[in-house]
């Protein structure tokens, strides 16, 4: 009898413990998102040599409401920005009471990033085509344009350049050919002038989506840039506030939330050699649109 008795203790206990840590992962998850909502910088976490939390903020003119990509230029530590919709290219100085230049290139198109490679300027649209032009002295610029080719309707907000392979790469945003579970990544060769028929990479989301708590997500990328001192891949997307860090092949290592106060509209994204970020914000109608600036802090002791 007593034997029994001690037998219906453990179970019960087993039981009672058993229910205990099923019911733990949901509670984690939803203080989780609880964070997010409410705007805790606990839940905003940042990668290695960064604080995501404290940016440096340079405010920028009504003109650049909606800036979108990112160029830097260490000759003069300034960036390169577009704007969406205008055709205009844009030279911002990081240093210095210096004016901000402007040339135009396009009568407008829905521009989104751009990249600056060996003097030359390549500038996305959102339907996936490329203009590419040079300064020459005393002309105006007149862009080339190349198209890529892949059936549906598709969206794109991201193009950076990946040093290993020489590509300029551009990242589906809305592409009729993904699902929920990937995002497709498509690459253009400026030697040959010439777009791959194959995917550059495919992203999974649900990685994605798992990091960052929920069930299922539609990752949605704006910019991206190669880190140059640790050679990551550093996706940032607006619609999902969230920074995700991976290979130069796709896989996702890590996926940092962003706080929505600081990150209103992030829609470019960039490196200085010695490994700086700066990230571009729209105004979003809320104030003025800003350049988010991280120096990068060694780890190694």
């Amino acid at each position: 009898m007593v034997l029994k008795k001690i037998s219906l203790f453990f179970l019960v206990s087993i039981l009672f413990v058993f229910s205990q840590c099923r019911d733990a992962q949901p509670k984690k998850e939803e203080n989780k998102n609880k964070d997010k909502q409410t705007g805790n910088k606990n839940a905003f976490t940042s990668p290695p040599g960064y604080d995501l939390n404290k940016p440096v903020i340079l405010n920028l003119r009504t003109e650049l409401d909606e800036i979108s990509g990112l160029a830097f230029y260490p000759k003069d530590t300034s960036v390169f920005g577009i704007t969406d919709e205008h055709g205009w290219l844009y030279k911002i100085h990081l240093t210095g009471n210096f004016p901000i230049e402007k040339w135009k290139f396009s009568k407008g198109q829905d521009y989104e990033d751009l990249v600056l490679l060996d003097s030359t300027f390549y500038i996305l649209a959102s339907n996936g085509e490329l203009a590419a032009f040079k300064f020459i002295p005393n002309k105006p610029l007149i862009p080339r344009m190349y198209s890529l080719s892949i059936e549906g309707k598709n969206e794109f907000e991201t193009l950076y350049h990946d040093n290993a392979s020489g590509k300029l790469v551009m990242i589906c945003k809305d592409c009729e050919g993904d699902n929920k579970k990937t995002v497709t990544a498509y690459s253009f060769d400026p030697a040959t002038q010439t777009f791959s028929d194959t995917p550059f990479f495919i992203l999974n989301a649900d990685e994605i989506a798992e990091q960052l708590g929920e069930h299922k997500i539609k990752f949605k990328p704006s910019a991206a840039c190669i880190n140059p001192l640790t050679n990551e891949l550093y996706i940032i997307s607006s619609v999902n506030k969230a920074l995700v860090i991976a290979d130069t092949k796709g896989n996702v290592k890590s996926v940092h939330p962003l706080d929505p106060k600081i990150y209103k509209q992030p829609e470019g994204i960039t490196f200085t050699p010695s490994g700086s970020l700066i990230i571009s914000n729209e105004a979003a109608d809320v104030g003025a649109a800003n350049l988010l600036i991280f120096k990068y802090k060694s780890t190694v002791k």
